[in-house]
C-alpha cells in the first residue's frame, strides 16, 4: 500500500525534528561547564578587590557596598567558571590556583573595558569611571588635598579612591602599581628607579644629619659617613626610599651602621633625635626650630630624597588617570618647583 504523503504529515514531521533539536541542544548545554560569555565586568571588579585586600570585608569597604554583595557576585564568579578562587579561612583569603590564575586576565579584561568607556565618555565630552591613587603621607611641596579637589571640580563623575602608604612605603605603592592596584601613585625613588614603573620627579629634598644640641658632633660644621658610622640611628622602615638610600651610601663606603629605631614619620624622628634617642637623616628644612637639634650637612656624600609620580608600564593609562596627570605641575608649591630645577628643598612630615 503507498504511503500517503502531504502537507499535514510533513509539517507535523519537520515539528517533530525540531523539537528534537532543540531538546539536544538543550541537554548539550546541561552537561558542559558554565559558559564564561556570561562573566559580569562588576564581579571581576570585586574579585580583584577582593585579591588586593585579602579580606571580604576590606573589599566591600573599598568598593563602598556591603560584604553580601561581595560575597555573592564572588560565588557567583566561582559558580560561572566551575572552580574555587579563594581559600576562606578565620585568618583571610588566599588566592588559590584558579584565582592566580585568573588575575591577570581579570585585570587586562577590566583594562580593555575601561578603554572602551574611555572613548565613548570623550566622545561625550564626560569623564567618568575611577582612579585608584596611592600617596606617602603628608609630603611637602605639593598641595596634595587641593589637587584632588580641584581634579573632583572638573571631573565630578570619577570616584577617587586614595591608598596611603604603609609599613613598605614606597616599595609597597611600586608595587601595588605593578600589581595594577593602583592606577597612580606618588612615591619616593632613590638612586635606583622602579624599573616596572613610568616616573616623573616632582621634587627633591636633601638629607642632612640630625643630632642632640648636647651631642659632641654638635660643634661641628659637616660631618662624614665614616665619622658618623658607630652613632645609633633612628631611621624609615625598610622600603621606604630615604632608608633605601642611606643603605645603600653606607654598604658602598663599607660601613655598618646600627638601627636603633625606625618610624614613619619626619616629625617623630626629630622629636627622638632631640631627646637624645639617636640620630637620624632628616629633609634639611624639616628639622623645627629651637628644639635642641643640631643639622649636619655630609661633606663626603650627596644624600636626598626625590618625590615623583609614577604609573605602570605595562599598563594603560587611563583617561580619568592622564587628566590627573596634567594637573599636577599646576598644584606643585614654589619651592617644590625650585627643588626640581636647583636643589633645594620644601619638605613634608613624612618621606617614603
Amino acid at each position: 500500500m503507498p504511503t500517503e504523503f502531504g502537507p499535514g504529515a510533513g509539517t507535523l514531521a519537520a515539528e517533530a525534528s525540531r523539537r528534537t533539536g532543540r531538546d539536544a541542544r538543550r541537554r548539550s548545554r546541561a552537561a558542559r561547564p558554565s559558559d564564561p560569555g556570561g562573566l559580569q565586568l562588576r564581579q571581576l571588579e570585586y574579585f580583584l578587590a577582593v585579591a588586593a585586600e585579602q579580606s571580604f570585608t576590606r573589599a566591600a569597604t573599598r568598593l563602598h557596598v556591603v560584604q553580601s554583595a561581595v560575597s555573592a557576585a564572588i560565588s557567583g564568579l566561582e559558580r560561572e567558571l566551575g572552580a574555587t578562587l579563594f581559600d576562606r579561612s578565620a585568618q583571610g583569603v588566599v588566592l588559590t590556583a584558579a584565582g592566580e590564575a585568573l588575575l591577570p586576565k581579570a585585570r587586562t579584561t577590566l583594562d580593555t573595558a575601561r578603554a572602551a568607556r574611555d572613548a565613548v565618555q570623550r566622545a561625550g565630552r564626560e569623564l567618568g569611571g575611577s582612579i585608584a591613587i596611592g600617596c606617602l603621607s603628608g609630603v611637602g611641596g605639593i598641595d596634595f588635598a587641593g589637587l584632588l579637589g580641584r581634579f573632583h571640580t572638573r571631573h565630578p563623575l570619577v570616584r577617587l579612591w586614595l591608598r596611603t602608604a604603609e609599613s613598605d612605603g614606597s616599595a609597597g605603592l611600586a608595587r601595588s602599581l605593578a600589581d595594577g592596584e593602583l592606577d597612580v601613585a606618588f612615591l619616593g625613588i632613590g638612586a635606583r628607579p622602579f624599573p616596572q614603573l613610568h616616573t616623573r620627579r616632582l621634587l627633591r629634598l636633601p638629607q642632612v644629619l640630625a643630632v642632640p644640641a648636647t651631642h659632641p658632633l654638635a660643634s661641628r660644621n659637616t660631618v662624614t659617613l665614616t665619622e658618623v658610622a658607630g652613632e645609633r640611628f633612628i631611621d624609615y622602615p625598610v622600603g621606604y626610599a630615604t632608608r633605601t638610600a642611606t643603605d645603600q651610601a653606607f654598604a658602598a663606603a663599607g660601613l655598618e651602621r646600627t638601627i636603633a629605631m625606625e618610624v614613619s614619620d619626619v616629625a617623630v624622628a626629630a622629636d627622638f633625635v632631640a631627646h637624645g634617642l639617636g640620630v637620624a637623616f632628616l629633609p634639611a628644612r624639616a628639622l623645627p626650630a629651637g628644639t635642641g637639634i643640631k643639622a649636619l650637612p655630609l661633606d663626603d656624600q650627596s644624600l636626598e630624597w626625590s618625590l615623583h609620580v609614577a604609573t605602570a608600564r605595562h599598563r594603560r593609562v587611563g583617561a580619568a588617570t592622564a587628566a590627573l596627570l596634567k594637573l599636577v605641575d599646576e598644584h606643585l608649591e614654589p619651592a617644590a618647583w625650585r627643588t626640581a630645577r636647583h636643589g633645594k628643598a620644601r619638605p613634608g612630615s613624612r618621606i617614603g
